[in-house]
């Protein structure tokens, strides 16, 4: 029977972190619907990004308030729970604060004394994280696409950080032994007098429960994250590496217009020379973009990482205008969309069945896409490195391409490129007659 809190620990453990690792397996394979991309290049320059955005939280400190409170508790996520690794070797094993016999009482005790502080930094913040939401209600909290799921998901990440943060002094607090032994208990020598009117029993109890609730609601937490917009704790450091190196404002080429150009350009050339082996007797590509599968993958990966701040809708002049467009919608929407794919594929043993939807018009309006500037505000504010101006892009293109729906003023321009090699309505042999009145 001695071992009977180890068994359920253990199997605890694997269904937790089991969960975890099947969504996740899930999440690979949506992203891996999209378009393959080559990032492989310069990888010494991804590296310094990573290390410098994710790692760093260069970007984030931008904001001075809520950037260093967001570094607060990004290092108390960090640092407090390697304490679960003692956890976790205890609830195994039924050994009880593994650290101190393993470690010497300072080293433990500044470890815990680490630990209890950043807690109470981390509490602190995440009250103001609270208010900043609810009471003083930021504007760009309050856009419509944060009503409703969005919204009651913000405010339930920062009640499972209370808890944690509360279940792991309460737990500390009245760990007689550990109190006893003076080293670490810096905060929770405070909390510790609230339970002195209880029994030795009483007292081993509330502590035990404080225990399994601290890693039971860790491991809650951890699978709550595939759902969440709090995922970003993850995906921050593949998308920061894998982030666009190209200058803000360099538009991509398609390479099957590319091609068609060097056709036109020379008539001998190899229409097939610039594509991929064994994809020559393949449909051509679709023009731009329509649905999530006709996206790179890095913007499915840039959909998941979105952390829904909000900092990109605020930067956005066309957004600030009054107009319809949010940067943020638009990665909200794409990920909505990814995992109705997804879901869609579970349902049907594998394989996508048409649903007779699609990201353009279903999610994403023509009003919002043409909306953008291209500035690259949104681009320049956000702390991972998500592009939605890529994902604009990519569906105005297919508007353009695929169905000539582009708005009257630019289909009158192109028309005019096209017929006169520039944007007016005047014959090249007419474009110095200004100078004649």
């Amino acid at each position: 029977m001695d071992y009977v809190p180890n068994i359920l620990f253990a199997a605890i453990l694997v269904l937790g972190v089991g969960y975890f690792v099947r969504n996740i397996k899930k999440l690979i394979r949506n992203i891996k619907l999209g378009q393959k991309i080559d990032v492989s290049d310069n990888k010494s320059e991804r590296w310094k990004n990573m290390a410098r955005i994710a790692l760093g939280q260069s970007k984030m400190v931008r904001r001075p308030v809520s950037g260093f409170l967001h570094v607060i508790v990004y290092i108390g996520f960090i640092i407090i729970n390697i304490e679960v690794l003692e956890i976790i070797i205890d609830g195994l094993f039924g050994t009880h604060r593994i650290g101190l016999k393993v470690l010497p009482e300072s080293v433990y005790g500044f470890l815990i004394g680490s630990f209890e502080i950043l807690a109470v930094l981390v509490l602190v913040s995440v009250i103001v994280f609270w208010l900043r939401r609810n009471v003083i209600k930021i504007k760009r909290f309050l856009s419509s696409e944060m009503k409703g799921w969005p919204k009651n998901d913000g405010n339930i990440i920062l009640y499972f950080e209370v808890v944690l943060m509360c279940l792991f002094l309460v737990m500390n607090a009245t760990d007689t032994s550990f109190q006893t032994a003076n080293e670490g208990n810096i905060i929770s020598q405070f909390i510790a007098p609230w339970f002195e009117s209880m029994s030795a029993e009483t007292l081993h109890t509330v502590e035990r429960t404080a225990w399994w609730l601290h890693i039971v609601g860790i491991l809650i937490f951890l699978n709550y994250l595939y759902f969440s917009k709090h995922l970003h704790i993850l995906l921050a450091f593949p998308n920061t590496y894998f982030g666009s190196l190209d200058p803000k404002g360099k538009v991509n080429n398609l390479e099957a217009v590319t091609a068609e150009v060097k056709l036109m350009m020379d008539p001998n050339a190899d229409p097939f020379a610039a594509a991929p082996e064994g994809t020559e007797d393949e449909e051509p590509a679709k023009f731009g973009a329509s649905d999530v599968m006709d996206l790179n993958q890095i913007q499915l990966l840039n959909a998941y990482t979105c952390t829904e701040c909000g900092r990109c809708t605020s930067a956005c002049p066309a957004n600030l205008t009054g107009k319809k467009l949010s940067p943020r919608k638009i990665m909200m929407d794409t990920r909505d969309r990814l995992e109705e794919v997804g879901k869609n594929i579970d349902a049907n043993n594998g394989e996508f069945k048409d649903d007779g939807k699609q990201l353009l018009g279903d999610y994403i309006t023509n009003e919002e896409l043409w909306a953008c500037t291209t500035c690259n505000a949104c681009v320049e504010e956000c702390p991972v490195s998500i592009n939605p101006l890529s994902i604009i892009l990519e569906m105005r293109r297919y508007l353009v391409m695929e169905q000539s729906a582009a708005p009257m003023e630019l289909n009158n321009m192109m028309t005019n490129i096209e017929n006169n090699g520039a944007p007016w309505p005047y014959n090249q042999m007419d474009r110095l007659n200004w100078k004649d009145e």
